[in-house]
């Protein structure tokens, strides 16, 4: 009985798959081809090269992002991934209209480069696209025990 299922399922299973490939571009890789990103050797150099020193050295970045900022759903996105994922602490600038956004952002290198990193992959949920404008080296100051953003409700 399972067999049968599986017979009659794989073909609709090719079929997705080249319908996937031909509506968003998915290209199988040729048997001598590597699987790396194309960003993979300036990421794999980043914490090395950026003021190369300890990664677990408490750091501070600005991070400038522009484009769709302003929404509830990237800026839990941008708290979770801060504080929750990565122990991060720090600040993002209060919501206006003007589509650009500072995170400011303190921690161990390593977790701020890989923060700086999720920022830079620029798309966040179904429709959100964001882009980051600049990163600065900061001071760090310590006055953050938690990641806040402000979500511009008068509550």
């Amino acid at each position: 009985m399972a067999r049968n299922t599986i017979t009659a399922v794989f073909p609709l299973l090719l079929i997705l798959l080249s319908i996937a490939s031909s509506t968003f571009g998915f290209t199988a890789p040729s048997q001598n081809q590597r699987l790396t990103p194309p960003s993979a050797a300036r990421y794999a150099t980043a914490s090395t090269t950026e003021g190369g020193g300890d990664p677990s050295e408490v750091i501070a970045r600005k991070i400038v992002v522009c484009g769709d900022v302003d929404g509830g759903y990237y800026r839990s996105c941008v708290k979770n991934e801060g504080s929750r994922f990565r122990k991060l602490s720090g600040t993002m600038s209060p919501p206006d209209d003007s589509k650009k956004a500072e995170i400011l952002v303190e921690g161990r290198r390593k977790m701020v480069d890989g923060f700086v990193r999720w920022c830079e992959r620029g798309n966040v949920g179904l429709s959100q696209r964001i882009t980051v404008e600049s990163v600065k080296e900061e001071d760090p100051t310590g006055l953050y025990d938690d990641f806040y953003v402000p979500t511009g409700r008068d509550d």
